[in-house]
């Protein structure tokens, strides 16, 4: 997937907050971090919510070779305001969401992450920056306070990006 707007987003505030460092603007800095952590979680968190809903988007479309009916239903039922359904995001594994495509798939799936060892720690990855979102807007945003760095963030991004890549890659060859 590249260089995303989340990576760009990481670069330029870091940027920032090492120049307000650098300036000696504790208390600016200190402040911006804050609000800094919130912007890139929301960013990661909403950036993989459009690129899993494409993924299935795309899956259903050439399984149906798109069917037009059921990709329109697919589209305004399963995926529209559906997206934080998909998963239990306090779970340690996304089996809830690989079963919303059967028993088979759901299995398929399990396997091949089983022999790629660092999938499982995308995934938590993947699941912790989905959890601490939901913590985020539905606890109060302005108070919430997320017990990471900004780096810590961009890290779990990171990590998580190769679960996304994964899901890609796999639903594109199933």
């Amino acid at each position: 997937m590249g260089d995303t707007i989340v990576d760009r987003i990481y670069k330029d505030n870091l940027e920032l907050l090492e120049y307000l460092n650098q300036q000696k603007e504790i208390s600016f800095a200190s402040q911006f971090d804050v609000t800094f952590k919130k912007s890139l979680l929301l960013s990661s968190a909403s950036f993989f919510e459009e690129e899993i809903c494409k993924i299935v988007q795309t899956f259903v479309e050439r399984k149906t070779s798109n069917d037009k009916c059921i990709t329109s239903l697919v589209k305004r039922k399963v995926i529209e305001k559906q997206y934080h359904t998909y998963f239990e995001w306090d779970a340690k594994n996304a089996n809830k969401f690989f079963g919303l495509f059967g028993d088979d798939f759901k299995n398929q799936l399990l396997q091949k992450i089983k022999k790629e060892p660092r999938l499982d720690v995308a995934i938590k990855a993947f699941l912790e920056l989905g959890n601490i979102r939901n913590c985020l807007v539905h606890q109060n945003f302005a108070n919430y306070t997320i017990d990471k760095t900004a780096q810590e963030v961009y890290g779990l991004y990171q990590e998580a990006m190769i679960f996304v890549q994964w899901l890609s890659d796999n639903f594109d060859n199933s």
